[in-house]
């Protein structure tokens, strides 16, 4: 099982393939010009940045716990307790 050092060091087009096979879907935001895909992989959450413009996959990021992240979310869903916020 990845955590979340060894995921980030994937290259890009493995993380991808990663998330959308063995990844659970939470959420989707709008931010900026990206739609925001939030997903549940291994016990720590990422985030996929889809730019509409380009039709293409930005970046793959592991979702920073500190709350000007997390704010983004919580409106929508609950997330764990334990986070320590």
């Amino acid at each position: 099982m990845l955590n979340e050092v060894e995921f980030m060091s994937m290259p890009f087009f493995e993380k991808v393939k990663k998330i959308y096979f063995e990844g659970e879907f939470i959420v989707a935001i709008r931010y900026y010009g990206y739609k925001i895909n939030l997903y549940l992989y291994n016990n720590f959450y990422v985030e996929v940045f889809y730019n509409h413009k380009k039709d293409m996959i930005d970046k793959v990021e592991v979702l920073s716990y500190q709350p000007s992240r997390i704010k983004f979310y919580t409106d929508q869903i609950k997330l764990p307790s334990d986070l320590n916020l």
